[in-house]
This record gives C-alpha cells, structure tokens and sequence, in this order.
C-alpha cells in the first residue's frame, strides 16, 4: 500500500489497524508463517523490530513474499538503521525515541516515520519538526493512560500509538482515549508462540484483539 506522503501517511498508517504487532524473530523461517498466521487472524500489518541479526533479511523476505501485507521496521535508533531499512524496503518507520538527527531524516523519505516521545519537550520537539504522529513508549512506565489524558488538553491535534506494558488486558482502555489511534503489542505474538511455530495460537490472538477493538472503535 503506498502512502500519500510521509506526513498523511504516518495517519494512515495509524488507521490501518487498531493493534500492531510488535515483531521479535530470532529465525528468518519463522517470518512468513508468522506473517501468515497474522494475516489468518484479520491483521496485515507487522512491525519487525531491529532487534535480531534476522530483521532487514526478514522484512525484505516478507515484501517480496506476503505484498498483501504492510511491513515496516521498528526500534530505528540511528541514521545508519534508518538508511537500512529503507533498502530493505520497509513501508514505514518506528523509534522508540526522537533525535534531531532522525527528525529530519525522516521527513526526507518517502515513507511514514514515526517517532518515539514520552515527555513533553520531546512532543514539542517533534512538533517543530512537523510531527504529528507519535509512538508514545513506553507507554505503562511513564504515566499511561493519565499521562495521554494529561497531553491531550495542549496538544489534542497529536495522534499516538501506545506501546509498552500495553496487553489483552488494559488497550481497549488505551484505544478509547481521543488521541490514541492504535497500539503496538507483543501478546499478539508471543515469544513462547513463534519458537514452538504455534501459528495458530498466533492467528487467534489476532483475531480476537482485533474484534474486540472493533466493538469499540
């Protein structure tokens, strides 16, 4: 799916899909069965973070495997991973944070970047940058849902996705505030899941996330 450009894109992107996987594979085989069973379970959207030696080949095997699906690379902490993932063809961008450095790199690209930010100057700082789309992590540890609530008042243009210490069990509570359009999470995908290749416990938690969001949204 191609974006209008960077800034629209980065609010379609949120719209996509209520719940993002965020993706941790140890093993390039694991990628399209995950992928597959995310797919089974009504989420075409995957996240693969930089976290193992496998991401890049991972992300370039899933565009050229699974083009029904959208595959963006998360934890971008540098430029050099940013320039990276660009020629892996990763379809957008996550941070857990912001820099200077990557604020304008990443309005130079084509597609979405969404920085990271969890305090108020950092906002700022991605605002001047024309910024208005934000991970907001991690979410659970730096105030949650009040600290959202609390950055709604002067800032209700900001969009967020929530992530960290966001489960099954409080993001509907995340996805009913205004200015949280989706939420990044690993239930959906646990650990334990991808190393036994339990796609199909995968494919239903993805299912029944994405259905009890929808009874919401």
């Amino acid at each position: 799916m191609p974006f209008a450009n960077e800034k629209s894109g980065a609010e379609e992107l949120f719209a996509l899909s209520p719940v993002i996987p965020v993706i941790v594979l140890n093993q390039l085989d694991e990628a399209l069965p995950l992928a597959k069973a995310l797919i089974a379970g009504g989420i075409n959207i995957l996240e693969v973070t930089l976290r193992t030696p496998v991401a890049l080949e991972a992300i370039r095997l899933l565009r050229k495997e699974i083009p029904e699906a959208i595959i963006g690379a998360g934890t971008v902490t540098t430029i050099q991973q940013l320039e990276a993932c660009m020629e892996a063809d990763a379809q957008f961008l996550i941070s857990p944070g912001l820099t200077l450095e990557l604020l304008q790199a990443g309005c130079k690209i084509n597609i979405p970047y969404i920085p990271g930010a969890s305090s108020i100057s950092e906002l700022m700082e991605g605002i001047q940058s024309g910024y208005t789309c934000f991970k907001f992590f991690p979410a659970e540890m730096v105030g949650g849902m009040g600290m959202l609530k609390a950055i709604y008042g002067p800032f209700p243009g900001l969009k967020f996705c929530a992530t960290g210490g966001v489960n099954e069990k409080n993001f509907l509570d995340y996805l009913s505030l205004p200015n949280v359009e989706c939420v990044g999470g690993s239930w959906i995908v646990p650990a334990e899941a991808i190393k036994e290749k339990k796609w199909h416990r995968i494919t239903e938690l993805a299912a029944t996330a994405k259905a009890q969001a929808n009874r919401i949204l």
